[in-house]
This record gives C-alpha cells, sequence and structure tokens, in this order.
C-alpha cells in the first residue's frame, strides 16, 4: 500500500538557493545591504509574525550585523495594559474558547507621540538601524525588509510550552485562552501587516524551526505563492491527541505508535496547515494562508473569491476513534447567530464520510422524534450537576459502515461515535463547537472541557428530528446513486451536501483507470478514499502531476480547469476520490 506521506513538499522551479542557518542568512543580508545605495543610515526592518522567537531572531540574525541603532517595536507600542483595555471587545468574554472576530490594524496599537520618538531617534543614528519585532513599519519605512514567519500550528505548540501572546505576560495561563487571543485579535491584525508588506518583501525568513531558520528572497517566495496556486498540490498535515482519540491513524499513517492517541488530523485546513516548498532539496515551510491571500483568483476562481474573499471556504480533517470514545455532543451555530456574536460571514455546515467502521460504529444526529428541545436541554442542564445523561433517550444513535455520508447542517445534534474514522468535510469556521455533553469526561489538561449549553440552547434546530436525519441528511454506500459521469469506466455519484443549507457539495468518484474531473472555475478539495496511489495529471501537461496515497487529502486550484486521477496501484480494483466544491 502506498504510504501517507508526513511531509509533502511542492517541487519549486527556481534558481534561488536559501540561505540556512543563522551564520548564511547573516551574509546574505550583509550583501544585501551593502548593495543598497550609500547613505549615512541604512533601515533594516524585520518584520515578525506574532510567535516567532525575536530573541533568537536578535541573537542570532541582528547582533552579528553590528548595527549602530536596534529598536525592538514592541518597545514602542502600548503597553500591554493599554493594548488589553482596547481589545475587551473581542477577546474578553464568558469562556475560553469563543470570542469576536476583531479589525484591528497594527497602527492602532502605537501613539503618535511614541512613533515620532522612535523616528527622532532613527533620523539621530548613522550607520546600520535595525527595527524588529510586530509593527516595524509603523515607525520607519525601511531600505531593506525582511517578513519573519511561522506556521500556525508551531504557534500553538508554542503556547502549549509557555509562550505568551503578543503584548501581555500570559505565559502560565491556559492554551485555550491563548489560541483564543492568536484567533480572534492577534492573526487577524498580522494577516493585513503581511498583505500590506506582500509585494515590498525583500526576504522571507521561515521561522517555524526554532535553531533551524532560512531564508529565501521575497520575489521566489512570490513566485513559489504563484506556482502552488497553479498547479494540484497537498498541505502540511499535523497531528494531535484527544480525550476520545482512537489508534487508526497511527497504524495506517505511520504515527508515533507510543503515543496514547492520535484523534486529530489536519491536512485539509489551509487557515492552520502550512505548505513545504522545496527549493532544490531545501524545504521552505510557509502557511498555507499565504496562498491564499496573494493568489485568490488563481486557487479560488473568480466567483469563490468574489463571495468568499481570502477564506478558503472548505476544510477536510480526521476524526479517529478507533478503540476510543464517543465524541462531544455538539451543536454548530446558524448563520444568524454565528453572525451576529462572533462576527463570521458565514458558518459551519459540515458532514462526516465514513472513511473506515466496525460493526459498532455509529454518528448521533438529530433530536429523536417527539424530543421537543426544552426538555433536552433541561437533560443537559440536570446532567451538568449530576454527571448523568442518557444521550440515546433523546439523540438518534445511527449505525454506518464505510463509505456512509452523514451530512450535519448547522444547528443539528450530533457527535461521532467510538469506534469510528470520519473524513470531516465543512464549511472552514472549525472552532465555533458548541460541547453539550461530554459523556462525563475531563480534558488532557485534567480540567472539564467547556460546555456551552447557553450556546447551544437557541441554535437548535428542533425540526431535524429522526425523521429529516434519516430522510434528508444519510447517505449510505448501499443507496442507490444516480451516475452521472458519462465517461466509461467512471461511476460518479452525487453524496451531498444537503441543498437546503450548506453551500459546498460532494460527489464520489468510482474508477479502475482513470477519470475525468473538472474544477468548473472554482477550487476543489478531495481525498483519495479508496484505493492505494493515485495521480492527479494535466491531459494537456499544464501543470505538475501529483502522486497521492490513499487517506491523503489534496487541493486542485480552479486555475487547473480538466485535470485526471490515475490509478497506480492494483488495475483489476476500483479506486474512489471524494470531490468538494463550493455549489454555484
Amino acid at each position: 500500500m502506498g504510504t501517507y506521506n508526513l511531509h509533502p513538499e511542492v517541487p519549486i522551479h527556481s534558481s534561488e538557493i536559501p540561505a540556512v542557518g543563522a551564520e548564511e542568512i547573516v551574509g546574505r543580508l550583509k550583501s544585501a545591504l551593502e548593495a543598497l545605495p550609500s547613505s549615512e543610515r541604512t533601515i533594516l526592518a524585520i518584520e515578525c509574525y506574532p510567535g516567532c522567537d525575536v530573541q533568537e531572531i536578535h541573537d542570532s540574525l541582528i547582533a552579528p550585523l553590528h548595527p549602530a541603532l536596534v529598536l525592538y517595536a514592541d518597545d514602542w507600542s502600548q503597553p500591554s495594559s493599554t493594548v488589553q483595555e482596547r481589545i475587551r471587545d473581542c477577546i474578553i468574554t464568558d469562556d475560553r474558547v469563543f470570542g469576536v472576530m476583531s479589525h484591528y490594524t497594527i497602527n492602532q496599537f502605537f501613539e503618535p507621540e511614541q512613533v515620532e520618538a522612535a523616528r527622532k531617534q532613527i533620523a539621530a543614528a548613522q550607520g546600520l538601524v535595525v527595527i524588529y519585532g510586530v509593527g516595524t513599519c509603523v515607525l520607519s519605512e525601511p531600505d531593506l525588509l525582511v517578513y519573519a514567519s511561522i506556521t500556525r500550528w508551531e504557534i500553538q505548540l508554542r503556547y502549549r510550552q509557555g509562550m505568551a501572546n503578543w503584548k501581555t505576560n500570559n505565559a502560565d495561563e491556559d492554551p485555550l485562552r491563548k489560541f483564543k487571543r492568536g484567533y480572534f485579535f492577534e492573526w487577524r491584525m498580522a494577516d493585513r501587516i503581511k498583505r500590506s508588506l506582500e509585494g515590498r518583501i525583500d526576504f522571507l525568513i521561515d521561522a517555524t524551526k526554532q535553531g533551524d531558520l532560512c531564508m529565501i528572497s521575497g520575489a521566489a517566495w512570490r513566485d513559489a505563492i504563484a506556482q502552488v496556486a497553479s498547479q494540484p498540490f497537498r498541505l502540511v498535515p499535523y497531528f494531535d491527541t484527544s480525550v476520545w482519540g482512537g489508534h487508526w491513524m497511527q497504524e495506517h499513517f505511520g504515527l508515533d505508535p507510543d503515543a496514547p492517541n492520535f484523534g486529530w488530523a489536519f491536512d485539509g485546513v489551509p487557515e492552520e496547515n502550512s505548505v513545504g516548498l522545496d527549493f532544490g532539496g531545501t524545504c521552505v515551510e510557509i502557511p498555507a494562508q499565504d496562498i491564499v491571500s496573494f493568489a485568490p483568483e488563481v486557487l479560488l476562481g473568480e466567483k469563490v473569491h468574489a463571495r468568499f474573499g481570502c477564506d478558503f471556504p472548505i476544510r477536510f480533517d480526521y476524526l479517529d476513534t478507533m478503540g476510543g470514545g464517543n465524541l462531544s455532543l455538539q451543536v454548530h451555530p446558524r448563520a444568524a447567530y454565528i453572525q451576529d456574536r462572533f462576527g463570521m460571514a458565514y458558518t459551519q455546515d459540515e458532514s462526516y464520510y465514513i472513511l473506515d467502521a466496525t460493526d459498532h460504529s455509529c454518528v448521533y444526529c438529530g433530536l429523536k422524534n417527539g424530543v421537543s428541545k426544552a426538555s433536552f436541554v433541561s437533560a443537559l442542564r440536570k446532567a451538568q450537576e449530576d454527571g448523568d445523561l442518557d444521550a440515546e433517550q433523546y439523540v438518534n444513535r445511527i449505525p454506518v459502515k464505510k463509505h456512509d455520508h452523514v451530512l450535519i447542517p448547522a444547528g443539528t445534534i450530533h457527535c461521532g461515535g467510538a469506534d469510528t474514522v470520519i473524513l470531516e468535510i465543512s464549511a472552514t469556521p472549525y472552532i465555533f463547537t458548541f460541547k453539550l455533553w461530554d459523556w462525563g469526561r475531563l480534558g488532557l489538561d485534567g480540567k472539564p472541557r467547556p460546555i456551552n449549553i447557553d450556546r447551544g440552547e437557541p441554535n437548535i434546530v428542533e425540526s431535524h428530528d429522526t425523521d429529516y436525519v434519516l430522510g434528508h441528511l444519510v447517505d449510505r454506500i448501499d443507496d442507490p446513486h444516480e451516475d452521472a459521469s458519462g465517461e466509461e469506466g467512471v461511476v460518479r455519484e452525487r453524496t451531498g451536501l444537503d441543498p437546503n443549507h450548506e453551500f459546498i457539495d460532494t460527489e464520489r468518484y468510482w474508477f479502475k483507470d482513470t477519470a475525468t474531473l473538472e474544477t468548473a472555475g472554482g477550487v476543489n478539495m478531495l481525498n483519495l478514499i479508496e484505493g492505494d496511489t493515485a495521480l492527479v495529471e494535466s491531459p494537456d501537461g499544464s501543470f505538475d502531476p501529483l502522486e497521492v496515497h490513499y487517506g491523503e487529502t489534496f487541493i486542485v486550484p480552479a486555475s487547473c480547469g480538466t485535470y485526471r486521477i490515475r490509478n497506480l496501484g492494483d488495475p483489476t480494483q476500483d479506486i474512489a476520490v471524494i470531490q468538494a466544491y463550493v455549489r454555484d
């Protein structure tokens, strides 16, 4: 069987040779500074995404340059107390998880007097001036601009290890609250900084691996983004443990067999995942969001970009409970609620594609016929006090088999059951899950996981009951499906999603040799759900082919148009892909 690739990289056609390690980076920066027009004062700015190790950048890159003046941007921005008070509207809420999407820009956190004072110091200096940190370009227009980038998964790992958020002393705070501050405030602001600087960046530093910095030119970074956005590619996946986690991915994806479990796999979430860029054998890792932000129409297509801006609207991830437990019983907010309370443009409609199952596999979905929302909520509140809830008295337990597909519009009570492997296909706002019952468990940190009955109650759709779920939301592999292919040897089946609620559609292709697919002007996200190895290729050679293996998620940009998937495994056995796209 083909091996799941844990570290996919996109080969970049470029003559660029990355500078690897501090010594090479410093040497290249010195050369670039020497090539600038002669001046009594040269300004180098190193703009840092929040989460970068600024001490490492100072000690390993700035100090060896022996600058005449060094300014740390944080020292010139507002004090932490002022920042904290200012952002109360987006992060000071009544729980550990949810905030409100902020629209702050970096200049709002610098007082004019402080900016003027910094500029006077710079104007009085002679020789090399280095400004580093978050918001460098508020203080000056640099002669050379370097951007230090980091992936969001690495930021989350650093939160867990004790790293504080930007402009606050919260090293010992709950990692969920750190993530909340990053997600709702810091990352939104930092993305705006990066977008404002994109065309001016002279060098980009990959600061994801501490002690292993590497750097490419801004031109090479921009060219690589354009190349990735024009061909099929994979994201760099990451995996995490969970209180309900299982062991299927350890066996099938070659993960650490000694780990307690792996409940989560994120291999199709551009906001979180990264892209590995292979420059002649050296990997430069960048946030996948760079591709979305700086090549949106090529990647997403004009219509999808017009509708979602620089949001990648589709998300694939894994939920593995093989040998584990049930997920929490939960509900996602309806559109009006998420817009009103959190400032989100759309909500998390989703579906569970059953990638593997046992005789005991199930999905909980929808209230049972005759169960009122009021009685269910009353039972949930009582369970929070006495720790006991007979969930199956209120919620449908639906047995599932491999390749069944359960649709879950926002407002539908649901959770995955034990001994099930789920490929979750959903809209992107993935943290907006209101847990209603967690089977009496504690989180991995030993604390009760956040329960949000007050938020969940107004979002529960009472009419999504047994009859509705079985009549509209459960697509069985054994159900008759219309073949919409028209291509010999290919079966094309529509498996969802619910046309009354969701903007994502999904189709499944079965074939032994090749299948021809169309992006139809919008980005596609796919997964090889059956079979060993396949090749995603252009019929006319207009883009580089991509080899994919069982269980791997991959993206086909809108610009690819017509593409072909070829079975590289056993030619006598059917392979299958699930394709997701934004419905017109």
